[in-house]
């Protein structure tokens, strides 16, 4: 795959390629432990594939549900559903927000199938009403993930995350400097 701004890139780089003496086609898009990237660096068939595949799995959660306490589809929710909009997350999270809403909206369909047929019970009158969802958002899961990777990297010192820390404090030094603005 070649990624380039140049729209000239890749009929250059056509038919060079070789591996074993047999030329390697160019590919549109490629696969990396699970996540797919574009030549572009867009995530749209990725995400597009996540949606998919998490969608039938609700399709498959709805056609059991009768058979469920609320308990039992939310454990099936959270071991059969909620692993595909969340992985590799950190890959992938600066996508298009159109993308982002597609999966949180497959996460609310799921919720309000755990939710239809037991509603919780009605709360004591000085109690206060639980939130329906007892998962945190798609969204705030991902920025969670992210944080946690720039404290492991900022205060822990994590050595295979030490670019983070190098990357961030040579743009910090930047900025004290006056040569880089935010």
């Amino acid at each position: 795959m070649v990624v380039s701004r140049s729209p000239a890139a890749g009929p250059a780089v056509e038919g060079r390629l070789r591996f074993g003496g047999v030329p390697l086609p160019l590919q549109e898009a490629v696969k990396v432990l699970g996540v797919e990237v574009d030549r572009e660096l867009r995530f749209d068939g990725h995400i597009k594939h996540i949606a998919k595949k998490a969608s039938h799995r609700v399709s498959a959660l709805r056609r059991v549900a009768s058979f469920l306490d609320r308990g039992g589809k939310l454990l099936l929710y959270k071991a059969q559903i909620r692993p595909y909009l969340e992985y590799a997350a950190l890959s992938w999270m600066s996508c298009a927000a159109s993308h982002t809403r597609r999966l949180d909206s497959i996460q609310r369909r799921a919720l309000r199938l755990v939710d239809a047929a037991d509603p919780p019970d009605p709360p004591d009158p000085p109690a206060q009403l639980e939130p329906v969802s007892p998962l945190d958002s798609l969204e705030q899961s991902r920025d969670v993930a992210a944080l946690v990777v720039f404290h492991k990297a900022q205060v822990q010192g994590v050595p295979h995350l030490g670019w983070v820390k190098t990357a961030s404090e040579s743009r910090h030094a930047k900025h004290k400097n006056g040569a880089y603005q935010w």
